[in-house]
C-alpha cells in the first residue's frame, strides 16, 4: 500500500518535457468516432428505416429532393445543396466555422420550403430518426441544423472514441496544436474513450477539454501507455469521474492503483493488462467501497484475490465479470458468493477450471442472479443446468457458448425456467433436434442464438416458428439454416430478425 500523501501542492498536470502549447484554434478531427452499444445493436441501428412524412408536401413531391432516410444519410444535406467537405469530421466539431455554409435565404425552392428546413419544431423532431454518424454529417450542412443537433439531448448514451493522431494538428511549422475539444462541450459528452494515448496526452486533454474537471463522468483508455503517475494525475484532476475502464494498459502497475483509486469510482473494468494480478484487487476491494460493476480480464488472479472483498462491497456490488481468470477454481468461487451474495450478474467466461460443483455454489448461493455467462468453460456438464433451473428462479439471461458438453437433457433442464427470455448455446455442438422440441414451450424466450451447432437440421429449426414471442434468432454457421427456412421464417416470425 503507498503512504499516504503528503500536503504538497501538486502541479496542475504532469511535466510536458519542454513541448510549448500554441492557443488553440477551432479545428475538426480526421476521423473520430462514436460508439454506442453492443454490435447487435449497432446491427439493428444500420437497418434501413423511414423516416416520418413530416416534410412538406411542396418538399415531398419535388423529384430533385430526395426524402431522408436512414438508409441515405446524405439525403439531408443534399436537400441543402451542399455536400460534405471531403475529408471533413465525422464528429463534426468545428469544421463548419473555417469554411461558408448556406444561409437559409440560399436554399433551394420557394420562402415557405426554406423555412420549412430550417424549422426548429420540425428539425428537433427529424433528427431523432438518424445514426450518430449520420447527425455529424448533418451538422455540417448549416448552422440552422449545427444549432439542433449540438443539443445534448442528441448524444446521451454515446461515447466519442478519440485515437492520438486525432488529438493533435501538425502547423506549417512541425509543431503539435491539441485540437479544439469545444464540439464535444456543445454536446455535453461526459464520457471518453481515448486509444494511444500517453501521460502527455491526458494532460492535454484535461487542459482542453472544458467539462473535464467535473463534468467528465466515464474515463477508457485503451491500448495506452499510461504510467502510475499518469493515472494518479488524470484521477485527481478529473474529479467527476465514476466509471473507469483501463484495457491492454501495460504500463501502470498495482501501485499505480493503490495510489490512484477514489472512493467515488463506481464501476470499473480492467482488461488485458500485465501488471494486474491479485494485490490490484486488494486495492480495489479496499479503496472503493461504493463499487457496483466490476469488470475483470486478468490471466494471473488467483481465488486468493476473491476472497478480499468486504462486507461493504457485498451489499453494494451486483455486477462481477470475469473473463479468462485461468486460474480460478470452485475455491474461488467459494470466496465468491460467500463475499458478494447479492450479485445480479455474474460472469465467469473463460474461466476455464470451473466445474458444475462451482455452478451448484453459485446457483445455491446467489438467487438474486439474473443474468449467468458460463461460456467458454469446457467442464461444464447438463449436470450444472439442473442446479441453474432448479435455483435460479430470477434468471433472464443465460450463456452458454462454446459449453462443448452440454446435450439435449441439458435443454430439459432449462425448459423448465418460465423467467429466461434470452438463451445462447453458440457452438455447442451435441445439441440436436431433440433438444430443441425442449424450448418449443418457453414463451418467455425473446433472443435465441445458436449459431455454429452443426446437428440441428432444417426439420428441426423449423419448429421454432412456435415460439411466436421471439424477437431475435441467430442462425449464423448453422448447416441446417437454408435460404428456404428463412424464407419460411420470415412468413411465420413476421416480428423476428432472424440473423443468417
Amino acid at each position: 500500500m503507498s503512504n499516504p500523501r503528503n500536503g504538497d501542492t501538486k502541479p496542475p498536470c504532469l511535466p510536458r518535457n519542454g513541448l510549448v502549447k500554441i492557443p488553440t484554434q477551432p479545428n475538426g478531427l480526421g476521423s473520430a468516432s462514436i460508439t454506442k452499444g453492443t454490435p447487435a445493436v449497432k446491427n439493428r441501428l444500420c437497418q434501413p428505416s423511414s423516416v416520418p412524412a413530416i416534410l412538406s408536401p411542396a418538399l415531398a413531391h419535388r423529384s430533385d429532393l430526395p426524402i431522408p432516410s436512414l438508409a441515405s444519410p446524405l439525403s439531408l444535406a443534399t436537400l441543402a445543396s451542399v455536400s460534405s467537405p471531403p475529408g471533413a469530421s465525422l464528429v463534426g466539431l468545428n469544421a463548419s466555422e473555417g469554411s461558408e455554409q448556406p444561409s437559409p435565404e440560399r436554399l433551394p425552392g420557394s420562402p415557405s420550403e426554406r423555412q420549412l428546413a430550417v424549422d426548429e419544431k420540425i428539425l428537433n423532431r427529424l433528427f431523432w430518426y438518424f445514426s450518430a454518424c449520420e447527425k455529424c454529417v448533418l451538422a455540417q450542412v448549416c448552422k440552422a441544423w449545427r444549432r439542433v443537433l449540438y443539443q445534448p439531448k442528441f448524444w446521451v448514451g454515446l461515447t466519442p472514441v478519440l485515437h492520438t493522431k486525432e488529438l493533435y494538428n501538425i502547423l506549417p511549422g512541425g509543431e503539435k496544436e491539441f485540437v479544439s475539444l469545444q464540439g464535444f462541450a456543445v454536446r455535453g459528452f461526459d464520457g471518453f474513450c481515448l486509444v494511444g494515448v500517453s501521460d502527455l496526452d491526458i494532460c492535454e486533454f484535461i487542459d482542453n477539454y472544458p467539462l473535464s474537471k467535473k463534468g467528465v463522468k466515464s474515463m477508457s483508455l485503451k491500448r495506452s501507455t499510461i504510467t502510475d503517475a499518469g493515472l494518479e494525475v488524470m484521477l485527481e484532476q478529473m474529479q467527476g469521474v465514476v466509471r473507469l475502464e483501463l484495457s491492454g494498459c501495460n504500463d501502470f502497475t498495482e501501485a499505480g492503483l493503490w495510489s490512484s483509486l477514489n472512493a467515488r469510482i463506481t464501476a470499473l473494468s480492467v482488461s488485458d493488462c500485465i501488471n494486474v494480478a491479485d494485490d490490484a484487487i486488494a486495492a480495489i476491494s479496499q479503496l472503493l467501497p461504493n463499487l457496483t460493476e466490476l469488470n475483470l480480464q486478468a490471466y494471473h488472479v488467483t481465488d486468493t484475490a476473491l476472497a478480499y472483498f468486504t462486507a461493504k462491497q457485498g451489499y453494494t456490488t451486483h455486477t462481477l465479470r470475469l473473463n479468462s481468470c485461468w486460474e480460478i477454481t470452485n475455491h474461488g468461487v467459494v470466496n465468491m458468493v460467500h463475499s458478494l451474495p447479492n450479485l445480479s450478474v455474474l460472469s465467469l467466461s473463460g474461466c476455464s477450471k470451473g466445474t458444475d460443483d462451482g455452478v451448484e455454489l453459485v446457483a445455491e448461493n446467489l438467487r438474486k442472479l439474473r443474468s449467468l455467462d458460463l461460456s467458454w468453460c469446457p467442464r461444464i456438464t447438463d449436470m450444472a443446468l439442473e442446479y441453474i433451473a432448479c435455483d435460479l428462479h430470477k434468471l433472464e439471461e443465460l450463456v452458454l457458448d462454446r459449453c462443448v458438453r452440454i446435450t439435449d437433457t441439458g435443454l430439459s433442464y432449462l425448459s423448465t425456467m418460465s423467467s429466461l427470455r434470452s438463451l445462447y448455446l453458440r457452438w455447442c455442438c451435441q445439441v440436436q433436434d431433440f433438444g430443441l422440441k425442449h424450448l418449443l414451450g418457453m414463451g418467455s424466450l425473446r433472443l435465441l442464438s445458436l449459431a455454429g451447432c452443426p446437428l440441428l437440421t432444417t426439420t428441426g429449426l423449423s419448429g421454432l416458428v412456435q415460439l411466436q414471442e421471439l424477437e431475435e434468432l441467430e442462425l449464423t454457421n448453422c448447416p441446417g439454416a437454408t435460404p428456404e427456412l428463412f424464407k419460411y421464417f420470415s412468413q411465420h416470425l413476421p416480428c423476428c430478425m432472424v440473423i443468417e
